[in-house]
């Protein structure tokens, strides 16, 4: 397994700390111990080392916070579903399991989420504009309870951030599993978080979520952290296609009608409780993907210390304008684009752009 180093205790000019936690080229340093020579070797996690210390990045030099023989003492796992639509490679990078939603297409069901199997999402989307109708499903009881035992069985504590409660009944049927197994195994903690978040903003509360554990937080500090700062977590996004809004009652067909013939894009957000609201409307595509950005800037908190994701429904092309104008504008400190996954876009339709940070308020 190759292994980079970093002489001296100093930071090479390949790290940064936009996760909050030592990054060296491709690879994420969470464990490190001196070799012989002194040197600070990076170790890819899981692997164990004789002597381990987490290292934390704050300014020109390392400070150790953890010491002890093994794998530093993070004994928890992080799940959340398939609606917070990390990439692949965070998914990996940080350990996360995910429990996926379901939907159904041209009389199909499929997983939003398998490990190891990548979806063709440009495909899904396409057959929603040929005037394919797509179905979803929340969670499967069992497939949640199977992925949170067998962590517990490991004589590890659980961490479940979910889809919010007030979009999905995803969240209470983890809530029930959580109940159960915390009868079967009383030993253990076993926190449920409600992100009352949706696609990439319940990502965004995944990935903080995750850098903290990498960085040495307990499973109660991270799960404090999350009630506190989960209204802090931003979304803002625009629909191309108005008939998706109508079919899910957010609009109605006079409403979906009268916009698509003026081009008027709807601005919406997450509120306080969870629930997608409209707050207002433009005239043309460019405009509303501007909105968003304007949005962020009333809010965002420490821009260029951030990292920011941005959801897309088969929009590609949009989600790099977007990112664009929050680096120009903002000084953003690192974006994350992905798309959005099957379960939320048979909701939102193609064309939509969400962006996701953190602010003062939503």
């Amino acid at each position: 397994m190759p292994r980079n180093m970093v002489k001296n205790r100093k930071l090479a000019k390949a790290i940064s700390d936009a996760a909050g936690i030592l990054r060296l080229q491709s690879w994420e340093v969470q464990y490190g111990n001196f070799d012989s020579r002194g040197e600070l070797m990076a170790v890819p996690y899981p692997q164990k080392v004789a002597e381990t210390t987490i290292w934390r990045y704050v300014g020109p030099d390392f400070r150790r916070v953890q010491r002890k023989r093994g794998v530093a003492s993070i004994n928890y796992e992080i799940v959340t579903d398939s609606s917070a639509n990390l990439t692949d490679e965070m998914i990996e990078q940080y350990g996360i399991h995910i429990v996926p939603l379901s939907y159904r297409i041209g009389g199909e069901e499929r997983y939003s989420y398998v490990k190891g199997e990548k979806t063709d999402l440009k495909q899904f989307y396409e057959r929603l504009r040929q005037g394919e109708v797509a179905e979803t499903s929340l969670i499967n009881m069992r497939d949640c309870q199977t992925t949170c035992e067998s962590i517990l069985m490991e004589g590890k504590d659980l961490l479940y951030i979910g889809f919010s409660s007030a979009l999905s009944g995803s969240y209470n049927v983890a809530s029930m599993v959580a109940e159960d197994l915390r009868e079967k195994y009383p030993e253990r903690e076993i926190h449920t978080i409600d992100s009352l978040a949706a696609s990439m903003g319940q990502g965004l509360l995944v990935y903080h979520a995750a850098a903290q554990r990498l960085g040495g937080k307990s499973i109660k500090e991270v799960a404090g952290w999350l009630l506190e700062n989960r209204l802090r977590l931003c979304h803002w996004f625009t629909v191309d296609d108005l008939l998706y809004l109508k079919r899910g009652g957010r609009i109605s067909a006079a409403a979906a009608a009268i916009g698509t013939i003026l081009s008027v894009k709807p601005v919406m957000h997450v509120d306080d409780e969870g629930k997608l609201v409209p707050v207002s409307k433009v005239r043309g595509r460019k405009k509303s993907l501007v909105a968003l950005v304007d949005e962020m800037e009333k809010t965002c908190i420490n821009p260029t210390e951030q990292m920011v994701f941005i959801s897309h429904g088969d929009s590609i092309e949009d989600a790099q304008y977007v990112e664009k104008l929050v680096r120009e504008r903002l000084n953003v400190g690192d974006v994350k684009i992905n798309y959005v996954d099957p379960v939320i876009g048979a909701h939102s339709g193609p064309g939509t752009v969400a962006l996701f940070f953190l602010g003062t308020k939503r």
